[in-house]
């Protein structure tokens, strides 16, 4: 099994990533992100792997990866097309540098999910949104 680990660009909160899928599901099902690189290691993903988005900073959710396809942009050009569930899957928040594309991510390193129903929201994860963004461009987190 193996893990990808990707920017979810443009998108400040997990609330934000989940409506511009459910958009998108609606318009051009199945529920894909489209991206440049075909993964090499497409077999190890599609053993229980999942996408971990990177949002505002923080590694913050994760969907499972059911597929793995050629798919094309609106232009034709050829692209990678990772069919995702639907279902986002919170994890807990772990800072992430940006990077360009998307890279492997081996399940050791991987972030655990936090729990449904779990306790509340503590640290950094209390704060309200618009404050830990502020904190964050200030390089305080």
């Amino acid at each position: 099994m193996l893990h990808l680990i990707k920017l979810c660009v443009g998108v400040k909160e997990v609330a934000e990533l989940a409506e511009w899928q459910a958009r998108r599901v609606r318009t051009d099902p199945p529920l894909r992100h489209q991206t440049r690189m075909m993964p090499k290691r497409g077999a190890e993903l599609l053993e229980g792997g999942s996408l971990y988005w990177v949002i505002g900073g923080f590694v913050r959710v994760r969907q499972r990866l059911l597929d793995v396809r050629e798919d094309s942009w609106d232009d034709g050009t050829t692209c990678a097309g990772l069919v995702l569930d639907p279902e986002l899957v919170l994890v807990e928040p772990r800072p992430q540098k940006p990077f360009q594309g998307w890279r492997y991510l081996d399940p050791a390193a991987a972030p655990p999910d936090v729990p449904r129903g779990g306790a509340a929201a503590t640290g950094l994860e209390a704060l309200p949104p618009a404050l830990r963004r502020e904190l964050q461009a200030l390089c305080l987190i």
